[in-house]
């Protein structure tokens, strides 16, 4: 009797253990997913990126914790192509959204009064349907989906609920916040809070609000803030601060120089533009005290990267990336370069780097593959999934692509760019040059080697042009009305008005007597 007893208990404590066992696996099988995605975030836009201005506490946690992949590049060097290709796993060329969605191309393009050579390139203005989306592929494997934020990626039919999200707080056809960062919001898909509620922590709210409701399921809460875009604003007292502390660290006469078209910020040192960024990184901090308070932190995935590079010139001038050349908008490794970091819980990842070039095109399989679900290569054509780095291993070599055929209002060129190990290509429409840089060497892309290697040269742009035209890239073409005369005194009127006026400007905002209006964009009942 004690022997059947005996024998009894093991075979229950054998079917308890493997109970748990089956448990443990499948929280691991389907685990959270908690994707940050910031708006026009420089490469060193935070601290632990190697900002010695800007503060981001919450931020680095993510990267301290997680595997932080050095050579992580977002698909685009401007917002809506970059965006669609995280959510599709494919290149811009491929999924037709070349540019931002709104801005003109073709004929269109003469109203800029740019002057230009080229006509830019038509580019698709809705995420095509006919793709299965991350969110949706994860919907089908039973995930709750929410989206937060900015979506900018077409008008209504093509909002975050037509392309897989169950919710939607604040996404639609937007590029940047058209009530700026204070409440009232003017977002037709989230409500104006009190006034002078701040947007990030207001999105934030929402996403931890959607955490605490389906905290029992799998679920994806993917948080796509608005900033760091301008218009930039802050609060007093965050302005303050940077101020002081640009002065501490010591305020440079001269602020820009000239790149090849606008003048470009030459320090870290605009205390509205870093008010912003701790504003964002608040928010980040109540969405991550909020997993550890439901006791999600063990089995969710936290992702963080941005959807091109710091703008160091056009739109706000907010920022610099260097050791980058460039910014948003440019061919350059400062308008494509960003943070990339995967933090998951089950695995010893923190303070482990990666060199391995890296894109936005690859979340989608590598979220797949993490959460025990089969790949789809016939979607995320142009993405990998990363699951074997993250591991200590490799992946086989690869070529990432870029393909802009238009100007951006950020200073870049038409452009198309291939890198393949530590070697880059730069094809320009303009004219049909190239510029070849070696990474490794020159990541500031001083040295063009192009005529030093013209076999690497020739086998890289035969490599890119052979891609762009399988998946039926559309290119730019002069325009028979092109001026010269008109380009040229275009460009000279930057030089002798908009720069001085940038100098100004930046001198004014570090003035102890700054104030930009009577309540701070509003701001004025937000708390610090």
């Amino acid at each position: 009797m004690k022997n059947i007893l005996l024998t009894t208990t093991c075979l229950a404590t054998l079917a308890a253990c493997s109970t748990a066992k089956n448990q443990s696996q499948e929280l691991i099988k389907k685990p959270n997913i908690l994707f940050i995605l910031a708006d026009d975030l420089g490469y060193t836009d935070l601290s632990c990126m190697g900002s010695k201005y800007y503060e981001t506490p919450n931020i680095d946690q993510i990267a301290q914790r997680g595997m932080v992949f050095t050579n992580g590049y977002a698909a685009c060097q401007v917002s809506s192509p970059s965006r669609a290709s995280i959510l599709t796993g494919k290149f811009p060329a491929r999924h037709g959204i070349t540019n931002w969605i709104g801005e003109a191309s073709g004929e269109d393009w003469r109203k800029m009064n740019r002057h230009s050579k080229l006509l830019p390139a038509d580019y698709v203005h809705n995420l095509t349907k006919e793709f299965v989306t991350l969110p949706e592929a994860l919907k089908q494997e039973g995930y709750k989906t929410f989206f937060a934020g900015k979506w900018h990626l077409g008008e209504k039919g093509s909002w975050p609920e037509d392309h897989g999200f169950d919710i939607n707080k604040g996404g639609w056809d937007a590029g940047s916040p058209k009530g700026g960062y204070f409440s009232p919001f003017e977002n037709p898909n989230l409500p104006d809070g009190p006034k002078g509620e701040n947007l990030e922590m207001r999105l934030a709210k929402e996403t931890a609000k959607f955490m605490k409701e389906n905290n029992d399921k799998p679920f994806l809460a993917y948080l796509s803030f608005y900033a760091v875009h301008g218009p930039i604003q802050t609060t007093q007292t965050k302005w303050k601060k940077y101020r002081d502390k640009a002065e501490k660290m010591g305020i440079s006469e001269s602020g820009f120089a000239m790149e090849h078209h606008l003048p470009y910020r030459l320090h870290q040192d605009n205390p509205v533009y870093a008010g912003l960024v701790e504003s964002m990184d608040d928010a980040v901090g109540l969405v991550l005290n909020t997993l550890k308070e439901l006791g999600l932190d063990k089995n969710t995935i936290v992702i963080f990267t941005g959807d091109n590079g710091g703008v160091t010139s056009g739109d706000a001038y907010s920022t610099n990336n260097s050791p980058l050349r460039g910014g948003k908008g440019y061919q350059w490794e400062g308008g494509i370069h960003e943070p990339y970091f995967i933090q998951i819980p089950w695995m010893n990842l923190a303070g482990k780097k990666c060199d391995v070039p890296v894109s936005g095109t690859d979340f989608y399989p590598t979220i797949l593959d993490l959460a025990g679900l089969p790949l789809r290569p016939d979607q995320h054509n142009d993405g990998v999934s990363l699951l074997p780095l993250l591991k200590g291993g490799q992946i086989a070599e690869r070529s990432l692509i870029w393909h802009y055929p238009h100007y951006g209002n950020q200073g870049g060129d038409p452009s198309s760019v291939i890198r393949k190990g530590d070697w880059k290509l730069i094809y320009y429409y303009d004219d049909g040059h190239e510029e070849l840089y070696n990474l490794k060497s020159d990541l500031s892309e001083t040295t063009d080697v192009s005529a030093k290697n013209p076999e690497i040269a020739s086998r890289l742009l035969s490599e890119l042009f052979d891609y762009l035209k399988n998946v039926g890239a559309k290119f730019p073409r002069k325009d028979p009305e092109y001026n010269a005369q008109a380009e040229k005194e275009y460009e000279q009127n930057i030089v002798d008005k908009l720069w001085p006026s940038l100098e100004k400007q930046r001198k004014e905002m570090l003035s102890s007597e700054f104030k930009p209006d009577n309540d701070w964009w509003g701001s004025v009942v937000t708390k610090d």
